[in-house]
């Protein structure tokens, strides 16, 4: 009997994935909404527009019929606004979303054959130029609105990483934490709101479980021993018990870890095939992840750590699959 694995099903099929994103991140935009104004919305209108005229033009210059079901772009454009704080300029935003259109997705061949992922390739290149604006945030204030131009006069904040890159512990309760009420990103600080957003998207078969539980059980594992807390920093001693459970508490909940599990791992196009494969793969990208917060010079260090863990994803499913071949295991693609 042959032990040849089956082949996955075409890319196209997990179109309507990229829907179902973009119908996930409504919840977060009213969340956010509420916190900041209505000047989110029209910050997510704009990721959104330029988007679907991106896609409106690559079609028109290859002279191809433009696929109105086709909504990967403008779920690339939600996912990457919603991880920049309020107060970032329009054009920000614009430069990210072409960045994630036209030269992370477009410019390898369109959707399904990109090797990075578009919305991490997008804040990259936003965080690198501008990170004045993209690592300050603003205090929410419920029902309270921010301007909607100019932002000058907005008094920023660093986030909580910036407390635990010093060795110190933020002082955000952890209702306030789930809830999202402290300064930090404008979508993926809402840890509740995220939480049930997974719940639809696995109910939907949108997303798997492998890749996303060994990615945020690696993070919480580093975190746990090898907190940055002054003397138990990278101790291996298992002291401070209370601490450690602290810092990892923050550490994970903030930063964007919890997001980028539900968002932006699960890609189809850059997620490995095989369910081991994708075990492994979220457990390095945990790893890689925490030390981009622990030594990088970014607060949300996970869109690095995935570009970089992007590059090795085809190399992790043909090791796996060979290593498999090789004891007789034949798995079932997910």
């Amino acid at each position: 009997m042959s032990t040849k694995p089956k082949q996955p099903a075409p890319i196209h099929e997990d179109l309507g994935m990229h829907t179902d994103l973009v119908y996930m991140c409504l919840p977060l935009i009213a969340m956010a909404v509420c916190f900041y104004g209505i000047r989110v919305a029209l910050l997510c209108g704009t990721a959104v527009i330029t988007a679907n005229l991106c896609d409106r033009l690559v079609a028109l210059l290859r002279r191809q019929k433009y696929e109105k079901g086709e909504w990967s772009s403008e779920a690339f454009a939600l996912l990457l606004t919603l991880l920049m704080p309020a107060t970032v300029s329009y054009y920000v935003v614009i430069v990210g979303v072409l960045a994630a259109v036209l030269l992370a997705k477009e410019a390898f061949g369109g959707y399904g054959a990109y090797p990075f992922h578009p919305a991490a390739v997008g804040y990259a290149v936003v965080a690198v130029s501008w990170p004045e604006q993209v690592f300050a945030y603003p205090q929410p204030n419920l029902f309270a609105s921010l301007p909607l131009g100019s932002t000058k006069g907005v008094a920023l904040v660093e986030g909580p990483s910036h407390i635990l890159r010093n060795g110190g512990l933020p002082t955000i309760s952890t209702m306030d934490l789930a809830l999202g009420n402290y300064a930090g990103p404008m979508g993926a600080t809402m840890l509740l709101v995220i939480l049930a957003c997974a719940l639809f998207l696995l109910h939907r078969r949108r997303i798997g479980v492998a890749a996303p539980l060994c990615f945020v059980g690696a993070c919480l594992l580093v975190a746990f021993l090898f907190p940055r807390l002054g003397d138990v920093a990278w101790s291996p001693c298992l002291g401070a018990t209370s601490e450690r459970l602290a810092a990892a508490k923050y550490e994970v909940g903030s930063g964007g870890i919890l997001y980028a599990a539900v968002f932006l791992i699960n890609d189809p196009a850059t997620l490995p095939k095989n369910k081991v494969s994708r075990a492994v793969y979220g457990l390095v990208l945990g790893v890689v992840a925490m030390m981009f917060r622990y030594y990088g010079s970014y607060e949300t260090g996970v869109c690095f750590a995935l570009l970089a863990v992007n590059s090795v994803s085809g190399w992790i499913d043909r090791a796996i699959l060979r290593a498999m071949n090789r004891k007789g295991v034949v798995r079932r693609e997910a």
